[in-house]
């Protein structure tokens, strides 16, 4: 670790390289009554770029969220711009069929070209640069895998090739190449597209939580902030949070969280080309190649696993295969400059959920379910919201729409709810153990039933004592060692180790039981 950098915030999450790298935007805090066009709930990706997208149409946009702009799972990412489907187009085809692949790389190549004319248009200084990308066979997958993936993306409409092998020699064995895919520094681009967008007259509010998204009797859409007694009515209210907060069912029982790990090592300048890189393990990893003046940065991700099926302190292990695997196949990086995780919402289906909330009237849309693939999903989303705040037709509407249930992914669909059942059962099992024993600096639930608490011991030895019964649909927190956090596993909700809402669904602080 690079001395000058700290491995975890203020809040004991930890610093990824572009926190370290780029101070977060601030917004001023929402106060009074305002009336507008589109009201943004989330300044991230997804956010940012509805709001642009709009304002650009000469709407008028307000965005609200509770800490810094791209402050959530934006700075999380690591930045693989990329119309090559995570989920790979044989399963994307086999769920949607060939139109709905096509429209999946269809859009997501678009938001590439829209993220590289935002960054020309608005001279936004954010590294973005155009790169190949290289799925690299490994693990199980054969190379007939690969020659029907090849099939499968051409039928989607994709350029794509196959190589003998990926310009890294340790990869070996044959690959697709995809051309012109990208990358950038996504806390700088998110900082000049909040620039961009408040240009064009967009207004953009931190600090401000907001705890009720209401329909009005003239058919607007009321978010309000009750602790600042401020609230913004709209035409349009979408809702970009990640995991969606004002809907409770419907949408978190077609997605599930996932846990993912991302480390930085130092790498001599020109010594890798700069490329995605991917394999097709399970779990599987994504490397890529950050520019810096003096050295380049490799970035190297993966190890997924969902949320709550790791013991404590297992999140280590984690770490330690990520970067066994990265110095087997990169072995001429050096130094570990940070690692850090984020949190994955993988959608039934392989698309994320773009349109109107399922529950709500037809103005009050939303964006989640990134699937992997949030700076092109979060792009997608603005663009495909503001042609329905317009009016205008998407080609790409329904292959989004939150309310869809496609057949094909019900094996998927029943698994998922099997495993969030097993989580609900957590519930029966009696953790004894004495909360005195917990190291500074660590948690764990202790108890039985409506009697389960979240311990925290603070570095100076001080208990804080939390209800562990997450305040969206009643789930079970558990400790999450490498951020310090309350995690649920049932729907991806967190909180901070003094047990305040940190992210979604769940739009509450877990009950203070001292």
């Amino acid at each position: 670790m690079r001395a000058d950098r700290p491995a975890h915030d203020d809040d004991g999450q930890s610093v990824s390289l572009w926190m370290a790298e780029t101070e977060p935007r601030r917004a001023p805090r929402l106060e009074g009554a305002i009336e507008v066009d589109v009201c943004v709930v989330g300044a991230g990706i997804a956010g940012l770029s509805t709001a642009y997208c709009a304002a650009c149409e000469g709407l008028s946009v307000v965005v609200v969220d509770d800490g810094a702009v791209a402050g959530g799972q934006t700075k999380r990412t690591t930045a693989h711009l990329s119309s090559a489907i995570d989920d790979h187009f044989t399963a994307i085809e086999r769920v949607h069929g060939v139109a709905g692949a096509r429209a999946a790389g269809a859009s997501h190549a678009a938001a590439i070209d829209r993220i590289e004319s935002i960054v020309a248009d608005e001279h936004i200084d954010c590294a973005f640069e155009r790169v190949d990308g290289y799925l690299c066979l490994a693990g199980d997958a054969t190379p007939d895998w690969l020659d029907r993936e090849l099939a499968a993306a051409r039928r989607a409409g994709l350029e794509v090739e196959i190589a003998r092998r990926s310009p890294v020699a340790t990869l070996e064995g044959p690959c697709l190449r995809f051309p012109r895919q990208a990358q950038l520094h996504p806390l700088r681009y998110a900082a000049g597209l909040a620039d961009a967008a408040e240009r064009r007259g967009a207004r953009i509010f931190g600090a401000t939580h907001v705890d009720a998204i209401e329909p009005r009797a003239d058919g607007r859409i009321r978010v309000a902030s009750h602790a600042s007694g401020a609230h913004v009515d709209a035409r349009f209210a979408v809702v970009a949070t990640n995991a969606p907060i004002h809907e409770r069912v419907a949408v978190h029982t077609k997605q599930v969280p996932h846990r993912t790990y991302a480390m930085a090592f130092a790498l001599p300048a020109g010594a890798i080309p700069r490329a995605l890189y991917w394999d097709t393990l399970d779990p599987y990893h994504y490397v890529r190649i950050h520019p810096g003046e003096r050295e380049d940065v490799l970035v190297s991700g993966g190890e997924d696993h969902r949320i709550g099926a790791l013991t404590a302190g297992a999140a280590a292990e984690r770490y330690e295969r990520l970067e066994d695997w990265t110095r087997r196949h990169f072995p001429v990086i050096e130094a570990e400059r940070y690692r850090w995780s984020g949190e994955v919402l993988e959608t039934i289906d392989g698309l994320a959920f773009i349109g109107p909330t399922p529950s709500g009237p037809a103005n009050l849309l939303m964006a989640s379910g990134d699937s992997g693939m949030g700076m092109t999903h979060g792009t997608i989303a603005g663009i495909l919201l503001t042609d329905l705040v317009l009016g205008r037709e998407n080609p790409w509407a329904r292959w989004y729409d939150p309310a869809r249930r496609p057949l094909a992914a019900a094996p998927h669909y029943v698994s998922d709810t099997v495993e969030t059942a097993l989580a609900y059962g957590e519930w029966l099992k009696l953790v004894e153990g004495d909360p005195h024993a917990l190291a500074p600096n660590t948690g764990g639930v202790f108890g039985w039933g409506i009697h389960r608490r979240a311990i925290y011991c603070d570095p100076d030895g001080k208990l804080h004592v939390r209800s562990a019964v997450c305040p969206h649909l009643g789930g079970l927190v558990g400790w999450n060692d490498a951020e310090k956090t309350w995690d649920c596993p049932c729907h991806g909700s967190r909180f901070d180790r003094y047990g305040r809402v940190v992210q979604g669904p769940a739009n509450a602080d877990l009950d203070d039981v001292s």
